[in-house]
């Protein structure tokens, strides 16, 4: 029998040769976050003049992206589970598509055949003694793309973090392997502002010890993060962790020694920050990396006792509609995983599922609490899922308010100087 060595050897091609293997018509999918396979990409932005109607699937992905630049298209177009900076305006000037899903669902859009694959690009990790590759930095619907499209093109990266947890792919799974040495993306830390610290002290405050964690990209997150001394045993079962949770985990605030699944673990699906975190996770059995549709199930989600899933949103309107993936009919970014765990915390014991949002955008000079949600705009997360709504003038709790008591609880945490305007929207609603 051959070896996995010899295998892997069989298997390394130039990137001239991995890409060639798409054809014009094709389905790829393409791991995206900081696992998004760039040099792959750029070598296949090379094919252009050679293909055409390629789309493009994937979730979050970062950088630049060749792919999606107007000189492509009618070559490639982008088919996106959730918009980003790399693909946002080739999707609002109607050069890519947007499908709005549940992250949990995407893995099944290709396991069951909704969506069938014939190429799928990966990145990942060397190969260890035993021929397995890790996922490293994003697992998500990868692991279902692998076993599902017609032809599995690796790129792996000896500088992609060696994770641990269901994400790995034996070198007997992958068709051709393309091996480079690229630093991952990283998202910088920046300090956030004070809008931010006093979201961040108000979710805090609801945060009891030995509570399970869900959190999200960006300042509000890593505000919360750093409010958070004094707490007790707290977990970590989330979609995605940052920078501020190793440094939680070493300030002794997140063991998971509490959590009724998996205690001592942090459960992710995929890892975006800076290199320090990347080389904190590596081979680091603290963490466990799984699939989607496991890390974002909701049942899955509501088995972790007091449960607390922390996400933003764009707008919120008096009744409690939430719009996280558009301003106005302009698509932004996605659905993500925020119904995923708002719906897993509310159905936890002791859970406590919150959106939580700046009160006011464009430098004040417009409400984020709304009359009414901006024409085109999506609710992704509708009146009924909502529990709490936090800003920085205080706490909504919104769960088992009929829409009058919803519409005055929001009023009182808008910016004062929107507060006239929205009880004027009220009333325009019957609410008031």
């Amino acid at each position: 029998m051959m070896s996995w060595v010899d295998d892997y050897r069989k298997k390394l091609v130039s990137l001239d040769e991995a890409v060639s293997v798409v054809e014009s018509g094709d389905r790829m999918y393409i791991s995206g976050n900081a696992s998004t396979p760039f040099a792959l990409l750029r070598a296949l932005a090379l094919r252009k003049d050679e293909l055409t109607d390629v789309e493009v699937t994937h979730v979050l992905m970062i950088g630049e992206d060749p792919l999606s630049t107007p000189d492509m298209t009618g070559h490639f177009r982008h088919n996106s589970l959730f918009v980003g900076p790399a693909d946002r305006k080739a999707v609002n000037d109607g050069r890519a598509d947007y499908i709005p899903i549940f992250l949990f669902q995407i893995p099944n859009l290709f396991l069951r055949g909704i969506m069938p694959l014939d190429r799928a690009f990966v990145h990942l990790s060397p190969p260890d003694d035993h021929g397995f590759m890790s996922l490293g930095a994003e697992t998500l619907a990868s692991k279902a793309a692998i076993e599902t499209a017609g032809m599995v093109i690796a790129q792996v990266n000896e500088k992609m973090p060696r994770t641990l947890g269901d994400c790995f792919v034996h070198v007997s799974r992958v068709d051709k392997v393309v091996e480079v040495s690229e630093e991952l993306p990283e998202l910088e830390k920046r300090e956030a502002t004070e809008v931010e610290k006093k979201i961040g002290q108000n979710v805090a405050s609801l945060i009891e010890d030995e509570s399970t964690l869900q959190l999200g990209i960006g300042g509000i997150p890593d505000a919360v993060l750093a409010s958070l001394d004094g707490k007790k045993d707290l977990g970590v079962h989330s979609e995605m962790i940052s920078d501020g949770v190793v440094e939680a985990i070493e300030k002794g605030i997140i063991t998971g020694r509490k959590k009724t699944l998996h205690p001592g673990k942090t459960i992710v699906t995929f890892i975006l920050g800076t290199r320090e975190l990347y080389s904190y996770v590596h081979n680091n059995p603290e963490f466990e990396c799984h699939p989607v549709q496991y890390t974002n199930h909701p049942f899955i989600i509501s088995q972790n006792e007091k449960m607390v899933a922390i996400n933003s949103a764009i707008e919120v309107d008096l009744t409690g509609q939430v719009c996280s993936d558009s301003i106005g009919p302009r698509i932004y970014s996605g659905f993500g995983g925020q119904v995923d765990f708002i719906r897993g915390a509310a159905h936890a014991e002791g859970g406590k599922p919150i959106i939580a949002i700046p009160a006011t955008a464009r430098g004040g000079k417009e409400s984020r609490i709304t009359a009414f949600l901006k024409k085109g705009a999506g609710v992704v997360t509708s009146r009924g899922d909502v529990h709490y709504v936090v800003t920085e003038y205080g706490i909504a709790f919104l769960h088992g308010m009929n829409l009058k008591e919803r519409a005055k609880a929001l009023i009182q945490i808008a910016h004062p100087d929107f507060r006239g305007e929205l009880e004027e929207g009220a009333k325009e609603r019957g609410l008031l």
